[in-house]
């Protein structure tokens, strides 16, 4: 493999560990669970890195593998009839003022009860990704991503202000 694309994905990683281990909690019921996902996650960008064909970004390519990766393995989770115990833990991995926020903690639990495409797009939005990279991971167009996303924030500002 290229020194380049290794210096590349390393670089790349380090900036959107935080981003991708995020994704991971959408999808996990512990912080355990979340290291795995993590972990499997980068192992699958790792192994398909030499076919990476710089039609996206990096970033957007490693999103996309992350959250495919996820839906794979919450699949498989689902089969093995494993009950949803809790949406997130407090782990190192998350930052100090994140802990106590009890809005953030209502959105969490909000989100957790989302369907999976609808948590895959508010993940990716509340990362900071444009319409046209939400595009890109999902298959779906600037469009439907502009609407889904008005209807998924309605839906959640909804459902926080029933937990109140």
């Amino acid at each position: 493999m290229e020194k380049g694309i290794e210096e590349k994905f390393l670089d790349e990683l380090e900036l959107n560990k935080e981003s991708l281990l995020r994704i991971c909690s959408v999808y996990s019921v512990d912080s355990e669970m979340k290291k795995d996902y993590f972990q499997e996650s980068i192992m699958n960008i790792w192994k398909a890195l030499p076919s990476f064909d710089e039609k996206s970004s990096l970033k957007t390519w490693m999103y996309r593998i992350t959250i495919n990766v996820c839906l794979g393995l919450e699949k498989k989770r689902k089969k093995v009839k494993l009950e949803f115990i809790e949406f997130f833990d407090d782990t190192k991995l998350v930052k100090e003022e994140e802990r106590s926020n009890p809005n953030l903690d209502k959105l969490r639990r909000c989100i957790s009860r989302l369907d999976k495409s609808n948590k895959t797009i508010i993940s990716l939005h509340l990362e900071g990704l444009a319409y046209k990279e939400i595009a890109s991971i999902s298959g779906l167009t600037e469009n439907h991503i502009a609407v889904k996303v008005k209807r998924i924030k309605k839906k959640l500002l909804n459902c926080i202000n029933q937990i109140s």
